[in-house]
């Protein structure tokens, strides 16, 4: 890769992230650290307001812009494949909001490329979810968005029933089943419940904020670190592991 195209695709890491550690960029880029460093304080010494240092991570400074980007015959296959899975298995709005960005994205391009990209032959039939989970889905991502809590009616895997009172934190999906991963006020730890096991689910008018050792941050940390000391058990493939599929910890009720 040139060093001009280098120096641009990092602008552009740096700018579709929060955060971006030199380690993310350097692997991204096929370079070294020591290399990322050197590149970043040229851009910096040509006025690119990048901010932050070494060892902590580097974000783009406001007010910079990049001329509009063109998408590359290949990336543009990649983005019909990537909306044409999702679309079987996300809720109804956010498949109709994949299918309106992607009609804005293929009108921009080149016919030439817009032809290949419509022309992949890879599907996705709508068979994945039936339309009570695509409802579900649908009312638990806006909650998570809004930062609503949840009332859960829920079944464990053993069919004792239990309600629960929970902050949603993200949607995560095992390729047969989608979780929805919580801080649970009953437990007053991280539990995670199957959408395909929950009765019944009351999006209630109290709004939570973050706090330090209840966000999805923290849980995502927490799996690392069970991960790294073996603590998490490998599953079968689809399977969600169990700080995620509604078993719980320490009990057998989510």
């Amino acid at each position: 890769m040139r060093r001009a195209d280098r120096l641009f695709q990092l602008v552009q890491l740096i700018r579709g992230r929060r955060l971006t550690t030199a380690a993310f960029l350097a692997q991204r880029l096929e370079v070294s650290e020591r290399t990322v460093y050197r590149d970043i304080a040229d851009l910096q010494h040509q006025g690119v307001p990048i901010e932050g240092e070494a060892g902590v991570g580097y974000r783009l400074g406001a007010g910079f812009e990049l001329p509009p980007l063109m998408f590359t015959q290949d990336e543009a296959a990649a983005l019909v494949a990537a909306a044409r899975l999702a679309q079987s298995w996300v809720d109804p709005a956010l498949a109709r909001d994949i299918e309106t960005g992607l009609g804005k994205i293929l009108s921009v391009l080149p016919p030439a490329a817009r032809v290949s990209a419509e022309a992949l032959a890879l599907y996705a039939p709508g068979l994945g979810l039936d339309d009570t989970l695509r409802v579900r889905l649908q009312t638990l991502r806006e909650a998570t968005q809004s930062h609503n809590k949840l009332r859960l009616h829920y079944r464990d895997v053993s069919g004792d029933a239990s309600e629960r009172t929970v902050r949603p934190l993200g949607c995560f999906y095992w390729g047969k089943v989608w979780t929805l991963s919580t801080w649970c006020e009953l437990r007053d730890d991280f539990r995670g419940f199957r959408l395909d096991r929950m009765d019944a689910i009351e999006v209630l008018p109290d709004r939570f904020r973050d706090e330090a050792g209840k966000t999805l941050a923290d849980l995502l940390r927490q799996v690392n670190a069970e991960t790294a000391q073996g603590k998490v058990v490998p599953q079968k493939p689809g399977t969600p592991p169990p700080w995620n599929n509604g078993s719980g910890k320490n009990d057998n009720t989510g």
